[in-house]
């Protein structure tokens, strides 16, 4: 794995859970890092002073990611600070809520694509004239095994939209190989210790879905933060237009 000292990188969603670990993992290989949240503060800015410690640079950026102008804005802050920036880790999304086809009003269908593509294409498209093409830059955006799998019932929307987070992974490597710029996903199955199952997997449902897993044990946000960290890594490698699956072999590719 190649060395991340003195990168500067731009995590969006890190208030808690994967964003968070990948955050963390990204400063503790030494990145200088932007990190953005919309809810809270308050853990990353613990982060920030470790840091501000380890005499790395850091920011914390609160934007609406689904808001053209607040993605502008949010990312020439970013660079303003930075100047330029040889890893993009898009993160941002969410389940919402679970519904079922019947239920699926069109309000929720564009919220949810807001939340999982919108904010992706949109963070995508404002840092790209700032990301390193000499010496290559590496951009990591994290989808789902329900991308693979269309998930459990009542995500359907939410499995389609990480679905195509992969298509678009593989399309974007393609149109910026040229320009230096390595493209790749990670899809994460069971991670435990985060908002998403606390809120929308009830204990029993989780138990039953560590069951199936051939390891036998949920993941946890580090498990994804770790391959994060070795994409980011690859910003003059060879790995492009590639999916790392996460889920202790629920999904084999």
């Amino acid at each position: 794995m190649r060395t991340l000292i003195g990168k500067n990188a731009f995590v969006t969603g890190t208030s808690q859970g994967i964003g968070y670990s990948i955050a963390k993992g990204l400063i503790e290989a030494g990145c200088n890092i932007c990190m953005h949240y919309f809810h809270s503060d308050e853990e990353i800015l613990k982060l920030k002073k470790i840091a501000e410690g380890n005499n790395q640079t850091a920011i914390v950026l609160k934007a609406d990611l689904t808001n053209e102008q607040n993605v502008k804005d949010c990312i020439k802050s970013g660079v303003d600070f930075m100047g330029s920036f040889d890893i993009l880790v898009n993160n941002s999304g969410s389940l919402v809520k679970r519904s079922f086809v019947g239920d699926i009003d069109l309000g929720y269908w564009k919220t949810l694509i807001d939340i999982n593509l919108t904010t992706m294409m949109l963070a995508t498209r404002e840092i790209l004239p700032y990301m390193n093409v000499e010496t290559g830059s590496s951009i990591v955006n994290i989808s789902s095994l329900a991308g693979r799998t269309g998930g459990h019932p009542g995500s359907l929307v939410y499995s389609t939209c990480k679905g195509a987070v992969l298509t678009w992974s593989r399309s974007l490597a393609k149109e910026l190989a040229s320009k230096n710029i390595r493209v790749n996903a990670v899809a994460p199955g069971f991670i435990e210790g985060t908002n998403f199952h606390k809120v929308h997997t009830t204990r029993e449902s989780a138990l039953k879905t560590i069951a199936s897993i051939p390891l036998g044990w949920s993941g946890n946000p580090e498990d994804v933060a770790r391959a994060v960290v070795f994409l980011a890594s690859e910003y003059d490698g060879f790995i492009t237009g590639e999916t790392i699956d996460i889920n202790g072999g629920v999904y084999c590719a």
